[in-house]
């Protein structure tokens, strides 16, 4: 069964806009796995506007689901991941200004330097993802710098899903595809919510994992943090 991983990013924003400690990001991380999350995303940025450091190192000990970290493999967040050896860290190309990841890398520029801290962060049994589109030479590149799974990014397919559901996943079956024949786990995530997931899920039913964030808090806000999560999962199933 595909796992579903919840991004706490958006709790962290509600708590950083009124300073203090409320909501307790340890208290609903801790939720989110007691309501059937199978996982807790964080993406920690330099100017700390939601994740902060210390919340990151907090959460390790405490979590007994799978931990993913994602950002760009900038020093500082190297040093980070190798401290705190989450389950999984996702590589994203982010700048540091960006309002939320919106493309996955370019394997072929940057080939050397994801090889390298690839093989840095698997030495520390940490499982690497790399964030990619669906060009299939840029998965084929992902899978030979080592990398465990590549995370497709599909904003792309939630923008064209109500014009034409059937072209806006064809791109991502076929990436899929490409990955599992080099090897790859995969995982998805950006923009997935409770209109467009199953439909990507029937057509890709050999997900490892999403990572959803924004559209799963939005909709906890209307049914609920432990409903939201509970439909979320039945997409999946």
């Amino acid at each position: 069964m595909t796992k579903l991983s919840v991004n706490i990013n958006k709790i962290a924003t509600i708590r950083n806009a009124r300073g203090g400690n409320n909501p307790d990001i340890l208290h609903v991380a801790l939720d989110c796995e007691r309501f059937g999350a199978d996982g807790i995303t964080v993406h920690p940025r330099p100017d700390e506007r939601h994740i902060r450091r210390d919340d990151v190192i907090n959460l390790k000990p405490i979590l007994t689901t799978e931990f993913n970290i994602e950002g760009n493999p900038q020093p500082a967040f190297v040093e980070l991941v190798k401290s705190v050896r989450p389950t999984q860290v996702t590589l994203v190309p982010d700048s540091p200004g960006q309002i939320t990841s919106n493309a996955g890398w370019d394997t072929r520029t940057h080939f050397d330097f994801l090889s390298d801290i690839v093989a840095d962060f698997k030495a520390l049994g940490i499982r690497t993802s790399i964030f990619i589109g669906t060009d299939p030479e840029l998965i084929e590149l992902a899978a030979k710098t080592g990398a465990d799974r590549v995370e497709l990014y599909t904003e792309p397919y939630a923008t064209d899903f109500a014009k034409d559901p059937d072209a806006a996943v064809a791109p991502f079956v076929r990436a899929a595809e490409v990955a599992r024949k080099c090897g790859l786990g995969l995982n998805a995530g950006h923009d997935l919510s409770l209109h467009n997931l199953a439909f990507f899920h029937q057509h890709i039913p050999w997900l490892d994992e999403v990572s959803i964030g924004h559209a799963l808090i939005c909709d906890a806000l209307y049914l609920g943090l432990e409903e939201t999560i509970r439909q979320y999962k039945a997409c999946l199933e």
